[in-house]
């Protein structure tokens, strides 16, 4: 079985003995199972180590020492931002990757560079890989001075969405800091993407409080919200509470089932109409010596944190790591039928459960009906 793939759209299934159709170039999947390019619809570009030497890191008790933890480490670092995503990005491609939302820190300590590193390298795989910027604030809104004119300048100057961080627990100021970035956003005419650390009650307040927001500003669709450990640890009447809130305003969550922090309860969440998707977070960073900037992998993962055994389970698991992040981030859908666009991997997996079980590395990686990559090497 093939696939011909003619102007970056899939023109026709063709068997063993099925001629190949004018102007379109036939793509073998050698007994392989075809399935639609991962999307990472959560990564930390700009601090990764990815190509580069060992880093050792040090141990953090809270949130605030792991982000001085990364300052300190950054700082040190001689390879550029752009050298560094580049790497990264590079290597998701060659998983499969055919788009992914990099969270990008803007501060006074590093100013704009972090976001023209992440540019340059989305730049560089153009055509490749699909990027959207979000303008992150690492290291506080309203308690870092200067942050939120840097926001509004990075937003000027490549990033497409604006990110905010724990309200409470960073900034002390739920409603000051959600105005803030719920007003540039207006202004901008930009999403949002903001990251929820804070736990219990305080996280709720907070989730329920961006809910409210988008849905009184109309913004359902372009708001998310990542990681949301406290809708993770809720009791099950609060969560339902929560995700009926959060259906009705249109936002969408991310989750990323790293280490040892909570994970969405996916199948539940999609059940009560709650958009999910999933990211890989940090990867080989200052945070974490882990991860592998393959989208499959994190398939793999969340299946398994989240104890997944059937095949509608297992399979619920692929999507939130593909299809899930491509809607999540606005692009065409691809169910692999005639006319949809031609991004998709092969892999030597029989059936999708057994691929997210397995992890096997693509085969081959087609993107926009080209063949960019196969055995975890870059041909494009």
């Amino acid at each position: 079985m093939s696939l011909a793939v003619a102007e970056g759209r899939i023109a026709q299934w063709l068997d063993a003995s099925a001629p190949v159709p004018p102007e379109a170039d036939a793509i073998e999947c050698n007994g392989g199972l075809a399935v639609p390019a991962p999307v990472d619809a959560h990564i930390h570009p700009d601090k990764t180590t990815w190509g580069q030497p060992w880093l050792s890191r040090r141990p953090a008790a809270d949130l605030r020492a792991l982000i001085a933890n990364d300052v300190g480490a950054q700082q040190g670092f001689t390879a550029s931002v752009a050298d560094r995503a580049t790497a990264l990005m590079r290597h998701a491609v060659t998983q499969g990757t055919r788009a992914m939302r990099a969270h990008v820190d803007v501060a006074p300590v590093y100013g704009l560079r972090n976001l023209h590193g992440v540019v340059e390298a989305a730049r560089r795989l153009s055509g490749l890989l699909d990027v959207q910027i979000v303008a992150f604030p690492q290291l506080g809104l309203l308690s870092e001075p200067g942050t939120l004119d840097l926001l509004d300048a990075a937003l000027a100057e490549g990033a497409s969405i604006v990110g905010g961080l724990d309200p409470i627990g960073i900034d002390g100021d739920l409603e000051g800091h959600l105005s803030a970035v719920f007003d540039l956003a207006e202004r901008r005419g930009c999403g949002i993407d903001a990251h929820l650390h804070d736990d219990g009650e305080p996280g709720l307040s907070e989730l329920l409080a961006i809910a409210e927001r988008t849905r009184a500003l109309g913004m359902q669709g372009r708001v998310t919200v990542s990681h949301a450990f406290a809708l993770a640890t809720a009791t099950p009447d609060r969560r339902a509470v929560a995700a009926d809130r959060l259906a009705e305003s249109g936002v969408a969550l991310t989750t990323c089932a790293l280490g040892g922090d909570p994970v969405l309860p996916v199948g539940e969440l999609r059940r009560a109409g709650v958009s999910v998707a999933a990211g890989s977070d940090g990867v080989r960073d200052a945070w974490t010596p882990f991860g592998t900037g393959s989208m499959i992998d994190r398939a793999h993962l969340l299946a398994y944190r989240l104890d997944a055994a059937t095949d509608d389970e297992l399979s619920d698991c692929y999507s939130v790591c593909s299809e899930a992040g491509a809607d999540l981030m606005g692009l065409a859908s691809t169910q692999l039928e005639v006319g949809d666009h031609a991004d998709f991997v092969i892999v030597q997996s029989p059936t999708i459960p057994e691929l997210v079980v397995d992890h096997p590395q693509p085969s081959l990686v087609v993107r926009g009906g080209r063949l960019v990559a196969a055995e975890g090497e870059s041909l494009a």
